[in-house]
């Protein structure tokens, strides 16, 4: 009877999984439209009832340039999609790619470690890069120059940055053997979560350390847009805060001592212009000076 019950149980998670995988394989633009905007607008009303700081900014003002640069990463993303697209049938087809070369799995496991992976490669991986690298640090700066974080921030890229993290997507796809449809999962997931971490929220201090362990919280990701190094130089991740804590870009500090923006490009009229954002990549190189209180980094 136990057995037939686990059983039964057994299949009813494979077949939710099944349909999650099938939605997602066939996911309609509007769809993801709606998450996009969805998620914008839910985290948008949150900051009003739950603000971690009281900016004293104009909200649709400051989300202009913001909104800008998200509308531009719409573009670039769906003008590149056919290579995703290309992709993941080609490592399908061919069987390619490291979750395909490992034992048979269940559909749940298989689903969980291809969005774990494509999380290193498309977002850890690139942004670690883009910190590393000085001309990608100065395309990447137009996301760091934001003296107001908020969830708008999210998808605040410059169009060449977009292409770069376009690619990082697809040598995942291609290394790790994702199909399509845990692309566009990921996808979904990184948006999302990118808009969770980005906003102005206030979870209580022990909620938001316990989520850090696993995933990649609120503080935690906001301490990586801190004005000084070396805090600007850690918590990479977007998904999962693993990465972060295994490669040693881990840091942490109260979030009573933030500071938005980087201290070099400290302009906050320019930093909310988009014409002068899309100058921003090809100026002089600066580099970011280290923190006076660096010396109370947390693990």
């Amino acid at each position: 009877m136990l057995i037939s019950l686990l059983f039964l149980e057994n299949l009813n998670t494979n077949t939710n999984m099944e349909a999650l995988i099938n939605y997602f394989e066939t996911i309609p633009s509007l769809h993801r439209s709606l998450i996009l905007v969805g998620g914008l607008t839910f985290f948008w009303l949150l900051e009003s009832g739950l603000p971690l700081f009281k900016f004293k900014y104009k909200k649709w003002r400051h989300a202009l340039p913001n909104l800008f640069f998200t509308l531009t990463t719409i573009i670039i993303n769906f003008t590149l999609a056919f290579l995703l697209l290309e992709t993941a049938d080609w490592v399908k087809a061919n069987n390619f790619g490291i979750i395909n070369w490992l034992p048979e799995m269940s559909l749940g496991l298989y689903a969980l470690l291809g969005v774990f992976l494509l999380d290193f490669f498309g977002a850890y991986l690139a942004h670690f890069v883009e910190h590393k690298v000085k001309p990608l640090w100065m395309v990447h700066l137009v996301h760091h120059t934001d003296h107001n974080v908020d969830t708008t921030t999210a998808n605040r890229h410059h169009p060449i940055e977009s292409i770069i993290r376009f690619s990082f997507t697809l040598l995942g796809v291609f290394v790790v053997g994702t199909p399509i449809a845990l692309v566009m999962l990921y996808q979904a997931m990184s948006l999302v979560f990118s808009q969770f971490t980005h906003a102005n929220i206030k979870l209580p201090k022990k909620l938001d350390k316990i989520l850090s362990y696993v995933i990649v919280s609120p503080d935690m990701h906001k301490i990586h847009h801190h004005y000084r190094l070396p805090y600007t130089d850690s918590n990479y991740g977007n998904i999962f805060s693993v990465w972060d804590r295994l490669l040693g870009t881990y840091m942490y500090m109260d979030r009573e001592y933030l500071v938005y923006g980087v201290d070099v490009f400290p302009n906050e009229e320019k930093n909310g212009n988009i014409k002068e954002l899309l100058k921003q990549p090809f100026q002089n190189y600066e580099k970011p000076t280290l923190s006076a209180n660096s010396a109370n980094v947390k693990s």
